[in-house]
């Protein structure tokens, strides 16, 4: 097989190149993504999502997802069907959906393989001994007292260890390798603890569970996986994968591991331990709380998949790893959702203001025009709408200064400012409450200007939206800051938490918004005009969480280089 045209240039996609070119692996191209279903996914999945997907794609293979499920303590169901959906949301579909658990019974049969061969044994130590045996970077490990076991004795206490004779943490296998070996992971890893716990898939049938570097590069051989491709951190885990593999009976090749560097964002944790602390303390609603980092979150705040995919491929596959600013990825948002979202006016803080000569009809009623308003400029097939316009509308608070400071060029005493697709109103005077607080402004209108014209050229300095008053939907609104105060949480105390932003939502009832709004699907996005980009809840109808603002931080950072 050989690459599509979309095939991107990288050291990833530069070895698969050779390997076809070589007829390594008949030019076939294979990955998977591998996620241990204890949490939700987060963003820095879905760069190994987009990688391990787009690669077989580009190369006209395919990827299948495995689930890593070899602790039975901490996963279950819900996250299974979680990462199924997530993946679905990204735009991708698994050739096949596979779990380390359909591999028990051969990683097991491997597993005795090894220990006939003189290469594995089971230890009798406990944890905190194992871990001290290991010794260090710079000094060598130490060899168990159970090291030099035989095979048959090592044979009859694994399939004890099988048949759940002993308790947890009583004994474990390990490998037998070399104690002395420069790289720790290759000291005697552990490749099966004793753990008495019901699988949500497997049930009570095993009382041993794999660990992650005996289950993962298994897997991959059993699923014909020819590229394994690993975040950064598991560089030091390839010479184990080798190793293994290079030990047992494949059947076909083995499969060839290979790492890049991990997506991690300015002003985001991806710590599965520190999401869920965030979760179980209650400070935020859930896992798809919009301001998380997780793709339930993102796509409840009403960021594109789009976005995120496109994002993904631009941060592209290297060998070092950064922290690229999430302004940078609010751009591509910002980007794609100007492209597809469409335009409605909506008033966030809304300040009455009544158009003293509106006209009226027969019967004294104030006249209720209509204009025709496109949906979204940069798509015309996304058409037009109707919007109401009345005598009484809603604007803005702060769009409005009884004294208007220096540079402010929006609606004051005196002052002439366009409504946006409507007319010039210039406000007039005041209305206040027995306490003094402002409650409406009065306005007249120019009728000349209909459509936001004037006829006699003369300009104005501000342009504003609005709400008809008597057609508006109320609605609440969610307004969100960082979750994190620092670019790098935890990078002044050690401690990620302690940089948590106690203010990173403001919730806003009494909003008002034009009519269309009552009738945006669950999860639509929509361009609030002036105000930024809001996604309607899934759940709750009629509150919008805000995705992004219309400002373009990331530009902004550039230009101060």
């Amino acid at each position: 097989m050989t690459e599509t045209p979309s095939g991107g240039n990288d050291f990833i996609r530069d070895m698969i190149r050779r390997d076809n070119e070589e007829g390594t692996y008949g030019g076939r191209v294979q990955t998977r993504f591998p996620p241990e279903p204890n949490g939700y996914l987060h963003i820095g999945h879905a760069k190994a999502i987009v990688t391990d997907f787009g690669i077989a794609e580009d190369f006209g293979g395919l990827c299948k997802l495995r689930l890593d499920d070899t602790n039975p303590d901490t996963e279950e169901t819900e996250y299974v069907d979680s990462i199924i959906d997530d993946i679905a949301w990204l735009g991708y579909m698994p050739a096949e959906v596979c779990h380390a658990s359909d591999y028990f019974g051969q990683l097991y049969d491997w597993a005795e393989h090894l220990v006939q061969a003189g290469l594995a044994y089971v230890d009798d130590s406990d944890a905190e001994t194992i871990s001290a045996q290991r010794g260090t970077f710079s000094t060598p490990g130490v060899e168990s007292p159970y090291r030099n076991r035989t095979p048959e004795e090592n044979l009859d206490l694994l399939r004890r260890m099988r048949s759940g004779e002993f308790p947890d943490g009583a004994k474990v296998l390990r490998a037998k390798i070399d104690m002395t070996h420069e790289n720790m992971q290759m000291r005697d890893p552990v490749m099966y603890r004793i753990r008495h716990a019901d699988h949500h898939r497997t049930g009570d049938a095993w009382d041993i569970y794999p660990t992650y570097d005996w289950a993962h590069g298994q897997s991959d051989a059993i699923e014909g996986v020819t590229h394994s491709l690993c975040s950064l951190e598991f560089e030091s885990h390839r010479p184990l994968y080798d190793w293994f593999l290079a030990h047992l009976p494949l059947e076909s090749e083995a499969p060839q591991q290979r790492e890049f560097a991990r997506l991690e964002l300015t002003h985001t944790i991806t710590s599965k331990r520190r999401l869920r602390k965030l979760v179980t303390d209650g400070i935020v609603d859930g896992w798809d709380d919009p301001r998380m980092p997780t793709l339930r979150g993102l796509r409840r705040r009403g960021y594109p998949a789009a976005a995120l995919r496109a994002f993904c491929e631009a941060v592209g596959i290297t060998r070092t790893n950064s922290r690229k600013a999430i302004e940078e990825f609010e751009s591509f948002v910002r980007r794609e959702l100007n492209r597809t979202a469409q335009r409605r006016m909506a008033v966030l803080r809304p300040l009455k203001l009544v158009i003293t000569n509106w006209p009226t009809d027969a019967d004294g009623a104030p006249v209720v025009e209509h204009f025709e308003v496109a949906n979204n400029p940069e798509n015309p097939a996304d058409g037009v709408r109707q919007v109401a316009f009345s005598g009484e509308l809603w604007i803005e608070a702060d769009d409005f200064a009884e004294v208007p400071p220096p540079k402010f060029f929006r609606l004051s005493p005196g002052r002439e400012v366009r409504l946006r697709g409507a007319y010039f109103v210039t406000a007039t005077d005041v209305v206040k409450d027995a306490a003094g607080a402002l409650i409406q402004v009065n306005a007249t209108y120019d009728p000349a200007s209909r459509g936001g014209d004037s006829p006699d050229g003369r300009k104005v300095k501000s342009t504003m939206h609005w709400v008809s008053a008597p057609h508006a939907t109320d609605a609440t609104v969610a307004l969100y800051d960082r979750l994190f105060t620092a670019e790098v949480p935890g990078e002044r105390t050690g401690e990620e938490l302690d940089d948590l932003n106690l203010d990173s939502r403001e919730l806003l009832t009494g909003c008002k918004v034009e009519a269309a709004l009552a009738e945006a699907e669950p999860g639509q996005v929509v361009q609030f005009e002036r105000l930024g980009y809001f996604a309607a809840d899934p759940d709750t109808p009629r509150l919008f969480h805000r995705t992004v603002g219309l400002r373009d931080e990331w530009a902004a950072i550039q230009k101060r280089g």
